[in-house]
């Protein structure tokens, strides 16, 4: 019997990328409130990719709470620059002010996932990536903007890197689907050595 597996999310990438590597799931949002959590987890000294890490492990253990034998996937990224977070654009004007506070700049993404099968934790993990914006112009980032639309507001840089954002750019260091939100090689790796019947 295959054993059930859920992503603890409505992302439209993650669920993409799920489904381009042949996984067969159901999706279940989690509902948490992420910005306590977040504020916990800095309060005692934490930084981006703790932030992550609890959130994933979090919200794949809310979902498993109401579908007993089902493994959860929980994944969530964040963005730090330096030892700032920051968060989605809520606006096109938020996403143009978020581009203009990263151009030149080199900022982290930390992407986390985690399993999680009846209430117990049975794997997690966190992968980072480096990224450069260059000294790009007002036009050039507005060009940008134009053709995203609102696409960037599901971004937490407010850029897509899969789509015309890519021009901003100036540098990539890291795994690509870390920068899309899911580190896909190590979840398909936990799968495998966990529950490889998911796979099947």
């Amino acid at each position: 019997m295959v054993a059930m597996l859920i992503l603890a999310s409505q992302s439209a990438t993650r669920k993409a990328l799920l489904e381009q590597a042949g996984l067969r799931f159901a999706t279940a949002p989690a509902h948490l409130d992420e910005h306590v959590l977040e504020d916990a987890v800095l309060a005692a000294g934490g930084d981006g990719r703790d932030v992550a890490l609890l959130l994933a492990e979090k919200k794949a253990a809310a979902v498993a709470a109401s579908h007993p034998g089902a493994i959860v996937i929980g994944a969530d990224q964040t963005l730090s620059l330096g030892t700032a977070l920051l968060h989605k654009p809520t606006d096109r004007a938020a996403a143009t002010a978020q581009l203009d506070h990263l151009r030149g700049k080199t900022h982290r993404l930390h992407a986390a996932v985690a399993l999680v099968r009846d209430g117990v934790l049975l794997w997690s993990g966190v992968e980072t990536a480096e990224l450069t914006l260059r000294e790009f112009t007002v036009q050039e980032r507005d060009d940008v903007l134009e053709r995203e639309g609102d696409a960037i507001l599901a971004s937490v840089g407010g850029y897509r890197l899969e789509g015309p954002s890519i021009r901003l750019f100036e540098t990539v260091t890291g795994d690509y689907f870390t920068i899309l939100g899911l580190p896909l090689l190590p979840l398909l790796a936990a799968l495998r050595a966990l529950a490889p019947e998911t796979l099947n």
